[in-house]
């Protein structure tokens, strides 16, 4: 699973220029820079504040509350990348920030 390449496909707003691409190295660092746009956020909204928490609900939050969010993987098998919806994201980033907070 680790080294699939993975491009996020992003829509900020409902503008159509909103729309942006981010390419990683695999789907783990995908995550974490999802999880890190979503930071970004809280700073510029919080500039105040020095430790930043948030919980897997305001998380999901952030991802629903954009214009459109996809990602496609690469798939080693077949050559091609895989499209995977919002849905598939939020589990993922589940799956990631369990792993995380187990360390």
């Amino acid at each position: 699973m680790a080294n699939r390449h993975t491009i996020i496909l992003l829509q900020t707003t409902q503008s159509r220029a909103s729309r942006t691409f981010i390419d990683f190295d695999s789907i783990s660092q995908a995550i974490d820079g999802i999880c890190g746009m979503y930071e970004r956020k809280i700073k510029e909204m919080n500039p105040h504040l020095h430790n930043i928490t948030y919980d897997i609900t305001d998380l999901y939050n952030f991802i629903d509350g954009l214009a459109d969010l996809s990602a496609l993987v690469f798939d080693h098998q077949i050559q091609a990348y895989l499209p995977y919806d919002r849905q598939w994201i939020k589990q993922k980033a589940f799956q990631h920030l369990k792993r995380l907070a187990s360390y």
